[in-house]
């Protein structure tokens, strides 16, 4: 992915602002303020008018608003086959559902790769939309996210609230 071919606008949300990334591909990043791994947005193009940053607005919204347990928009990710495996493993943890480190490694048939998992999922650059919030560690342990540990809470919060009251 060139820099060039990315699109950027920033959005409020109840953590905070988010600053989404695009590709005419699809939703390429989602990041916190204080982000671990974002590097900022030097080389992107500010364009609200971006149709996957709009659909991504607009879908972040009604999941804070409690109406929306999934996202619905393409996603242009680059990463290895290994980090590929993994962040494509979480989008199939259910809305206020929980996994952990191990089973997501055992997930993706590598049963062994613990840690190497963690790290991957430690570097999902769409936090939220691949819901790597919902992955805890040993006996239930609130660990790692690249967002922060008090971002991890509110959004593993927010679910089990609505969860009930979705279909």
């Amino acid at each position: 992915m060139l820099l060039s071919d990315t699109s950027y606008l920033r959005h409020p949300s109840p953590l905070g602002e988010l600053v989404l990334a695009a590709t005419a591909r699809g939703l390429s990043g989602l990041y916190f303020g204080q982000h671990r791994y974002f590097r900022g947005t030097d080389g992107w193009r500010h364009d609200p008018a971006q149709r996957h940053l709009r659909t991504t607005a607009r879908q972040l919204d009604d999941y804070f608003a409690g109406s929306r347990t999934a996202f619905e928009v393409p996603l242009d990710l680059t990463g290895t086959a290994f980090q590929l495996s993994v962040w494509q493993s979480l989008g199939q943890i259910g809305y206020g559902i929980t996994s952990s480190y191990r089973m997501q490694a055992e997930q993706i048939g590598r049963p062994t790769a613990v840690r190497a998992t963690g790290t991957a999922i430690g570097r999902n650059p769409v936090s939220i939309v691949v819901p790597c919030h919902r992955v805890l560690g040993q006996h239930g342990a609130l660990s790692g996210y690249a967002g922060g540990l008090e971002r991890k809470q509110f959004l593993l919060d927010l679910e089990s609230r609505h969860r009930g009251s979705l279909r």
